[in-house]
């Protein structure tokens, strides 16, 4: 047996926040291949927020190359929400899994504008919000990915 390391001390969960544009892509990086059940997304219209529980790749990991790649429920969460459509999903589908690909912002007017959540299969969400006020929030500890490995893309 070993002595514990600093090294292999525990990584402090996300807390982050995307007030502009730039911010909302750190939270996109970070977020890029979570995955969720159709049934963790919630809209509060009275709140104006739309929030999804996500099992995020931990792309930010610095002890990978000495355990199994992680994954880690987050909340992620967008405020000043008007209004929420989607595209390519079957909304009625209660097993259905969705995985995240991006998080974008087309801005119209006055920081006012649509935040796209790409979808894995065509798939898309649509916000249309006032200003952007994110939130990515880990809430569980790290576990194991399921499948062992890193996501991987074609480019």
């Amino acid at each position: 047996m070993t002595d514990a390391r600093f090294e292999d001390g525990r990584e402090a969960p996300l807390n982050l926040g995307a007030l502009d544009g730039d911010d909302l892509q750190v939270i996109s990086s970070l977020a890029q291949d979570a995955v969720f059940p159709i049934t963790e997304m919630t809209y509060a219209r009275s709140q104006r927020r739309f929030a999804l529980l996500i099992n995020r790749f931990r792309w930010e990991d610095q002890g990978a190359g000495r355990h199994a790649p992680e994954r880690v429920q987050s909340v992620l969460a967008f405020d000043t929400v008007l209004s929420v459509s989607s595209q390519g999903i079957d909304r009625s589908d209660k097993d259905l899994i969705l995985s995240l690909l991006s998080i974008s912002f087309e801005e119209e007017t006055d920081g006012a504008g649509h935040i796209l959540l790409t979808l894995a299969g065509d798939g898309a969400i649509r916000l249309q919000v006032e200003a952007i006020e994110a939130t990515l929030k880990d809430v569980t500890r790290p576990y194991a990915a399921p499948s062992k490995s890193v996501p991987e893309h074609d480019d």
